[in-house]
């Protein structure tokens, strides 16, 4: 079973094997992700924002962020740093994360983005979750919430 937890002091014990994990996979989400909480730059801590890790088994199998789109022309959140160890894919930790965060930022604004240039699969992950192609921001996909 999955379980989601979200993170506010410390980034979670195991976060340096999904570090590892994401940089031989030469994705760099998350070495961001780690300097910007060292930094305190982003920790996903201002209102609208989140991070979230999975634990499947009781070990960290992924993480994702929610944060302020400040480039929209209305209200919206980004979800970014989202990342799945590879031992952990296709057991619906992403698919978990996503809805998790896709539900949070329409609990507060109508309009969600990402960027999914960071992989080939990331485009059709992020279509499966209802995500539309639209290169008109600094992000590659777009969400809106439907009305009624």
């Amino acid at each position: 079973m999955i379980q989601l937890v979200r993170i506010i002091d410390d980034l979670p014990d195991g976060f340096d094997a999904l570090l590892a994990d994401a940089a031989s996979e030469g994705v760099g989400a998350m070495a961001r992700l780690a300097e910007g909480w060292a930094s305190a730059d982003q920790r996903f801590e201002d209102d609208g924002e989140a991070l979230l890790g999975a634990l499947l088994a009781g070990e960290l199998a992924g993480i994702g962020g929610l944060s302020v789109e400040p480039a929209a022309a209305e209200p919206a959140r980004r979800v970014r740093r989202l990342y799945v160890r590879p031992a952990f894919r296709r057991q619906g930790v992403a698919r978990a994360l996503a809805s998790a965060l896709i539900q949070e930022a329409f609990d507060q604004v109508d309009l969600l983005t990402c960027n999914a240039a960071a992989s080939p699969v990331a485009a059709p992950f992020w279509e499966a979750q209802g995500f539309s192609p639209d290169p008109s921001g600094p992000w590659t996909h777009l969400l809106r919430r439907s009305v009624g």
